[in-house]
């Protein structure tokens, strides 16, 4: 079993919605995230926060977590670069993790059955 993270563009959240539900995964967990990468964030304005002068530099981003079967991270992969690449800087990041086990707590099943 494979964990996928993938950050993206916030108006890209409904298309991976609609990869995932395509695929048949079991769930997923969304979280609204700021960040930066290559693109250094958005630096127009300096704030002041507590007195220091800061820039920030931090964009909002969207954060889709799932866990699936190791047949299915390639075919996730290649939907959501399908879908979602812009070939513009700040389109995301998929992170691909091993998992060792999972256990629904509900009935106690592991491994593939308590996806």
């Amino acid at each position: 079993m494979k964990e996928i993270v993938m950050i993206i563009r916030p108006e890209k959240l409904e298309d991976v919605k609609s990869i995932l539900d395509s695929i048949h995964c079991g769930g997923m967990t969304i979280s609204t995230v700021m960040g930066c990468g290559t693109q250094k964030g958005s630096t127009a304005g300096v704030n002041e926060i507590k007195g220091f002068k800061t820039t920030i530099n931090l964009l909002p981003k969207i954060r889709v977590e799932v866990v699936v079967e190791d047949k299915l991270v390639d075919k996730i992969i290649l939907a959501v670069r399908e879908k979602l690449a812009t070939d513009h800087v700040g389109d995301g990041k998929i992170f691909i993790r091993n998992i060792e086990e999972v256990v629904r707590i509900r009935t106690g099943e592991r491994g593939e059955k308590a996806l």
